[in-house]
């Protein structure tokens, strides 16, 4: 039975988190398929469904506590709600935060030597314009307003040292950013991560022995706590509301009277968090960064409770065990992640640190079909398969029309991958191909005369496109061996075109062949007549020789360690003239945002608009 894919339907959350939070506890890594996948297919799942945690684990609240939360929300100030017949506590931070969230220390080496390191291009700290109105890429903007570089400073850094870099920045970009609410340094979702910052690594920002300074800083978290008060709850679905409320939660749990605050915080928090999250666990921006980041950002916030010894409330713990597993399902055998929806391939450690920090020991989710990725892990062999619409509009971070892609590996080396890197353009990868890193020829899929499966609009925007998904899955029985296929249609081609695109894809139990078919399926009863060219794209992994065969019907794939995999053209059926099979320039964009020259193999020709099928094999020979 075929599962459709779409927005929205009734919701199973209750049931999602019992089974999530008694799941066994493994390793970190373990719980790996071996051979074959598991005998019997995930149930139904939708892929744009929120999870209602409110719904689930509501926030605990007694009749005093429900009009706290009324009384601030109207206005009334947490001091004349905490302490109503006393004066205002002076502002300070109430307690020291103990993260095991580390930073990387060599972008913190480089602020000690006075550059910010941010994908892997260097800025000199002096002659930085942090100004509102100066132009910067997204990701530069991102890591310098939301204060990220101070746990980079911390972990390359005794305190002493880094008090002295950070008032360095501190005071720059106080002296740029006087008036609240103006620029791209106030969006919701970098104020809520700059707050945090702050008061997580308030030590390195109020060590110094600048007085003068302390109180300039004192004063922006009290301004930026208020301003996110009022701001919050104006911000839609997505990561940037789980941040600006995070900001509260932290402000509420660090700064004077904060009771009110905090408890106004939770109640906006999990809420935020069930409208950021699908039933089984993955962010609806579909994104594996923007996943990490929510891991990291709920281990900062529980290590807040900790400083203060207040605990957190349940669902902030179960979100961070529901985030997990899928994120674990988009690593390859190297341990770094897939590049999906914008992102370059988050390197191993990165990865490791983050979920080591959160505490979370659990196993990858085979298919989180919810999540719109399904995963198959055969011997050594790792298949990725988005299948999925992309991330609705309000939740999209750098939208990409990647439908019906997937990443292969074998061990640490990839073989098929995606380009990646959009949301990483500006720094190394040059800005102007960032649009195009977003579009469906970046990635490793059928494309439609040049055509984006969903169109790609600025600004990390998507527009019309693939709305449905029909995915199944299911154990098939081979001549010798079993094998585990995926079979799945999207019709972002159809209202342009007449014609849905179906790929069907195959993995041994033993992982040593993958087949592959790519169908073209008039939408209408009555196909439309003429031809249309089409292009089968597969990005080859960095470091992949590819020698093309005599009668350029296949390819050998010799990757870097010594192992082999033939790709062999397996016929077509409906082509309306000669297939041909070429290898072409491509690039791959790492975790690092560093672009590498690579190969694509590339199936083209002209199909009918009556529809078409092309067959394909990889198949590892040595």
């Amino acid at each position: 039975m075929a599962t459709l894919l779409r927005t929205p339907a009734a919701a199973r959350a209750d049931a999602l988190v019992e089974r999530m939070v008694d799941a066994p506890v493994l390793p970190l890594g373990g719980g790996e398929e071996q051979g074959t996948a598991a005998p019997t297919p995930p149930p139904p799942q939708e892929t744009s469904r929120a999870l209602a945690l409110s719904d689930v684990i509501t926030v605990k609240s007694g009749p005093g506590e429900a009009l706290i939360r009324l009384a601030y929300r109207l206005g009334v100030p947490g001091h004349a709600i905490a302490a109503p017949f006393r004066r205002p506590q002076a502002l300070r931070v109430l307690a020291t935060v103990e993260s095991p969230n580390r930073g990387d220390r060599a972008a913190g080496t480089a602020l000690r030597a006075g550059h910010f390191l941010i994908h892997g291009v260097r800025m000199p700290i002096a002659t930085f314009d942090f100004a509102p109105a100066a132009h910067h890429a997204p990701g530069v903007e991102r890591v310098i307003h939301s204060f990220g570089w101070l746990a980079d400073l911390a972990a390359s850094a005794t305190r002493a040292e880094g008090a002295a870099v950070a008032e360095r920045i501190a005071t720059q970009w106080l002296h740029a950013h006087t008036i609240p609410g103006k620029g791209p340094a106030w969006e919701a979702e970098l104020t809520g991560l700059r707050l945090v910052a702050w008061l997580v690594h308030a030590p390195l920002m109020l060590g110094g022995n600048d007085k003068a300074l302390k109180s300039r800083l004192l004063a922006a978290i009290g301004e930026t706590a208020d301003w996110l008060d009022k701001r919050a709850g104006r911000e839609g679905a997505g990561f940037a509301a789980v941040a600006a409320w995070a900001g509260v939660v932290a402000a509420g749990l660090l700064l004077p009277h904060g009771r009110p605050r905090r408890l106004f915080g939770e109640a906006g928090l999990v809420k935020a968090l069930g409208d950021m999250v699908g039933e089984d666990g993955g962010g609806l921006s579909r994104c594996p960064a923007a996943q990490l980041d929510a891991i990291r950002l709920l281990t900062d916030l529980i290590a807040c409770y900790d400083a203060v010894k207040i605990a957190p409330p349940p669902a902030l713990g179960v979100m961070r065990e529901l985030l997990v597993p899928p994120l674990l399902a988009l690593r390859h055998g190297d341990g770094a992640l897939g590049s999906w929806q914008g992102q370059g391939a988050v390197p191993a450690d990165r990865v490791n640190a983050v979920i080591e920090a959160s505490g979370v020991r659990t196993r990858p989710l085979a298919a989180a079909a919810g999540w719109g990725y399904q995963r198959i892990k055969a011997g050594e062999t790792l298949l990725q398969f988005d299948t999925a619409p992309p991330p609705p509009a309000r939740h999209a971070r750098t939208g990409c029309a990647s439908t019906l892609a997937f990443e292969l590996s074998d061990g640490p080396q990839r073989i098929i991958v995606n380009c990646g890197g959009a949301a990483l353009a500006g720094g190394q990868v040059p800005a102007r191909i960032g649009q195009g890193l977003r579009a469906t020829a970046a990635f490793s899929t059928l494309v439609l005369d040049n055509a984006n499966s969903t169109a790609v609009l600025l600004h990390g925007q998507l527009g019309k496109g693939v709305e449905t998904v029909e995915v199944e899955r299911r154990i098939v029985a081979g001549k010798s061996r079993e094998a585990t296929r995926i079979e799945a249609a999207h019709n972002g081609y159809a209202s342009r075109f007449g014609l849905a695109h179906r790929r069907i894809l195959t993995l041994s139990s033993d992982g040593t062949e993958l087949a592959g078919e790519d169908i073209l399926i008039p939408s209408a009863k009555n196909g439309k007549r003429g031809k249309i060219g089409f292009a089968i794209r597969f990005h080859l992994g960095r470091g992949v020789e590819v020698q093309l065969s005599g009668d350029k019907r296949g390819a050998s794939l010799l990757l870097p360690d010594g192992r082999l995999w033939q790709f062999r053209l397996r016929g077509d059926r409906a082509g309306a003239g000669e297939i041909t099979l070429s290898a072409e320039d491509s690039l791959w964009v790492d975790g690092d945002g560093r672009p590498h020259a690579t190969e694509q193999l590339v199936i083209e020709g002209l199909a009918l608009r009556s529809g078409g099928q092309f067959s394909w094999l990889l198949r590892k020979t040595g």
